[in-house]
């Protein structure tokens, strides 16, 4: 190859890279236009209310709102309340599920936790009974029974999720003290669920301490951003979009998309799949992350929530992006996947 032809060829690329970036920076702008008119558009809603089972969880403004994208290359766009510090809920049994895969491989997970979608509440007292282990991770019942997957001692354990969580967020997380000690205070239904499981051999005889730990990870404080930062992670086949550590190994990404697609909304699962058709996990404290795989995430926080324990501001939003920008993963024309 010549010189010249060498040359060329260089700034060919150059040419190809600036409009991949000019195209990259419009489509991300665009992004921020959609999310500000969302933003105008669903705030007034003022259906549903916190959650009021979590005593400390009743405490919050019920008009915060807030929506946040992040792309896989780390670009983001922020509305509303996106700084707004609020616990994470069960948006955590998602990240500690992929823990459990990653430290104990997936036949080890199965032998406790199964993958089937319930149709019932996120709290309900039952068990697979044929199988002898929880329905799925994303209820209580699995979301204990992962929990206890995590070994050491009730400081290690909880240093342990911390590390995870440190990872995801790009810091050292912080556990609203208040919400954890509210939790223990009222968590009796969980455990019941607890020894239940116990009862089945599924998890180890250190129930309180396994619920210590469940309650700790609920009460972790994320924003609407971080928990796009979150998703976008797990869209990136586990590979974080700034820092690009592989958080989880893509196989791991991959599972946590499925149980999150066919389990991650409570008992409204099957019709967000049918609505919305993304990967989803919310959180009785008002978040809502939304995973598009090869692209990217949104997460919306808003803690008006509905009979089924989800953010209404949060499923608006969402089935209007799904409606109107083909972001169902089985619309056939995905505009988002696009360069």
């Amino acid at each position: 190859m010549s010189s010249a032809t060498r040359r060329l060829l260089h700034a060919c690329r150059r040419v190809a890279s600036v409009v991949e970036d000019d195209e990259r920076q419009r489509r991300i702008e665009w992004l921020g236009q959609v999310c500000n008119g969302l933003h105008e558009q669903f705030s007034p809603l003022t259906e549903g209310a916190p959650a009021a089972y979590i005593p400390e969880l009743s405490n919050v403004d019920p008009d915060l709102f807030a929506i946040a994208a992040v792309a896989l290359d780390g670009q983001e766009q922020l509305t509303g309340d996106h700084d707004y510090l609020f616990t994470i809920q069960s948006i955590s049994k998602l990240l500690v599920y992929g823990l459990a895969l990653e430290t104990h491989g997936r036949e080890a997970v199965l032998e406790r936790v199964g993958v089937a979608p319930t149709g019932d509440l996120f709290n309900a007292i039952e068990l697979d009974e044929e199988r002898h282990r929880a329905p799925n991770p994303m209820v209580n019942a699995g979301a204990i029974a992962i929990t206890d997957m995590v070994g050491g001692s009730r400081e290690e354990r909880i240093e342990a999720v911390a590390a995870m969580f440190g990872q995801y967020l790009g810091r050292r997380p912080e556990i609203d003290e208040a919400v954890w000690k509210s939790e223990r205070a009222t968590g009796n239904h969980n455990r019941a669920i607890a020894y239940l499981l116990l009862s089945h051999g599924i998890i180890e005889d250190r129930v309180e301490e396994t619920l210590d730990v469940y309650f700790a990870q609920c009460s972790v404080l994320v924003s609407a951003r971080d928990l796009a930062m979150v998703g976008a992670t797990i869209a990136n086949s586990g590979v974080h979009p700034v820092t690009g550590e592989q958080i989880v190994s893509p196989r791991v990404a991959r599972d946590m998309l499925t149980v999150a697609l066919t389990c991650g909304m409570y008992d409204y699962a099957g019709e967000w799949a049918y609505t919305v058709g993304i990967p989803a996990k919310s959180g009785v404290g008002g978040g809502i992350v939304g995973i598009i795989p090869g692209a990217g995430a949104v997460a919306v926080f808003s803690p008006r929530l509905d009979e089924h324990g989800n953010s209404v501001r949060g499923l608006r939003v969402f089935e209007a992006l799904s409606e109107e920008f083909d972001m169902h993963l089985f619309d056939f024309d995905r505009p988002w996947t696009r360069a």
